[in-house]
């Protein structure tokens, strides 16, 4: 039975729940340093399904691979937990400012320093953005079939991935040669819970900034256990043009951060008579709700 190697694109991105003044800068970038980071939930359920692949196919390796500050290793670490053999930190201040399409050019052009993958699979989009973009064009950069909307693989067999798609009026089943691109939708099953052996087996994995910047004395492991090195590359590690990067490569500027608080101010019962309908229907027309 084939093995294959399956990249899970993951992003670290602040709780936008907790949204406060300080969450934006002069510069229109979000704050980052001000918000609390978590493990984007659609590139969760994108590592599920990169995991059950490894379940049903022996020898199959799952590799994290996420753009972003130091402290994003931590969801490589969280990954790897979880089941990822490993993974890459992509990480350079020539990213800072970075929109989707700068962000998906720096990840394709790491994709293409690894080479050896047949599958990509990452979340529908982050809630830090929700556009859905980078995805669909890191499929694009690297010249890719890609699967959108992916809830559920199904087999993979003589060259060829079987997906289920979530769409708004049903679902759809297709088949896609490898290698792919896939993204996921937040209806796919949730990804598992941390396993208690990985757990300890990988608690000290880090970058080398990150140990450069440790008190702790765990130096020896790092030699011993080489699968505790979380390797950590830079633009000067993978071929680009400066000018495609960060805010000069990015055609997207945001104007404003906020957050919105929707609260029901009034309560209405309706009866089911036609009367009440037309009344209803008049109303919304007159507040532009619709129409």
């Amino acid at each position: 039975m084939k093995a294959f190697k399956v990249i899970v694109l993951a992003k670290q991105v602040p709780d936008t729940r907790n949204v406060g003044k300080d969450a934006m800068k002069a510069d229109g970038t979000i704050n980052r340093a001000a918000l609390s980071a978590i493990f984007n939930p659609e590139d969760l359920n994108a590592l599920e399904q990169a995991l059950r692949i490894k379940e049903n196919f022996p020898g199959t390796t799952v590799t994290i691979l996420t753009m972003g500050p130091g402290r994003a290793a931590e969801i490589i670490r969280e990954g790897m937990f979880r089941g990822a053999d490993d993974g890459i930190l992509l990480t350079d201040r020539a990213f800072a400012g970075s929109d989707t399409l700068a962000t998906s050019y720096a990840i394709s052009q790491a994709l293409k320093k690894v080479k050896d993958y047949d599958i990509i699979i990452a979340g529908r989009q982050a809630i830090d953005g929700d556009t859905a973009q980078v995805g669909p064009q890191v499929a694009e950069k690297l010249a890719l079939p890609q699967v959108t909307y992916v809830e559920e693989v199904q087999k993979i067999e003589k060259g060829k991935i079987f997906v289920k798609r979530r769409l708004e009026r049903g679902v759809e089943l297709v088949s896609c040669p490898l290698p792919m691109v896939m993204t996921v939708n937040g209806s796919a099953p949730n990804c598992r819970a941390r396993n208690a052996k990985l757990i300890m087996k990988y608690k000290h994995a880090k970058t080398v900034t990150e140990l450069q910047n440790s008190n702790e004395d765990y130096l020896h492991l790092y030699n011993d256990r080489p699968y505790l090195n979380i390797p950590e590359w830079t633009v000067s590690d993978i071929e680009v043009d400066h000018a495609e990067l960060g805010l000069s490569g990015s055609p997207t500027k945001v104007k404003a951060v906020e957050n919105v608080v929707l609260q029901a101010k009034e309560a209405k019962v309706l009866s089911p008579s036609d009367d009440d309908m037309d009344t209803l229907m008049r109303e919304l027309i007159e507040s532009h709700t619709i129409g």
